[in-house]
């Protein structure tokens, strides 16, 4: 399925096409300063583009010692249900291995059960809560599944 889609790096360039995608599928979107730190700081982010070059996914991840921490994986609306969430997945876990991480971490919403079960059915396990981690409604915070999967 993956042949379909073009998998490449995405850079500062690439912002504008992120916003609209972050800001439809999230209730507290990153922002253009959040994505642009990102790059800057030299964290690594892909994507996958359609026939059309279009992004429909795309994942930003950072180097922390000998972990891999996935701070932003997103799939646009009109392609969920593909199997897309996976395959960044994967190519994800291959980023990790060819840099020497020995896992990968993750901090997800505990109301999102498609991205948990995803996340589960990849090989991640929960390792603990952060209370109050995201922001949510009504000036509220909700709590973080903290995940990790090992490499090895």
């Amino acid at each position: 399925m993956m042949s379909q889609y073009a998998l490449s790096r995405l850079s500062l360039a690439d912002v504008d096409s992120l916003l609209p995608i972050e800001e439809h599928l999230h209730p507290h979107p990153w922002t253009r300063g959040n994505f642009t730190d990102s790059f800057t700081s030299g964290y690594d982010a892909f994507c996958l583009r359609d026939t059309d070059a279009d992004i429909i996914a795309y994942c930003v991840v950072m180097d922390v010692v000998d972990e891999l921490h996935l701070l932003n994986i997103t799939v646009a609306s009109a392609y969920q249900g593909r199997g897309l969430a996976r395959q960044m997945l994967d190519h994800i876990f291959g980023h990790a291995v060819q840099a020497g991480m020995g896992s990968v971490l993750l901090e997800v919403r505990v109301s999102n059960l498609r991205a948990i079960h995803v996340y589960q059915q990849a090989g991640f396990v929960e390792i603990g809560r952060r209370k109050a981690y995201y922001p949510a409604q009504q000036n509220t915070r909700e709590d973080a599944i903290v995940m990790r999967r090992s490499q090895t």
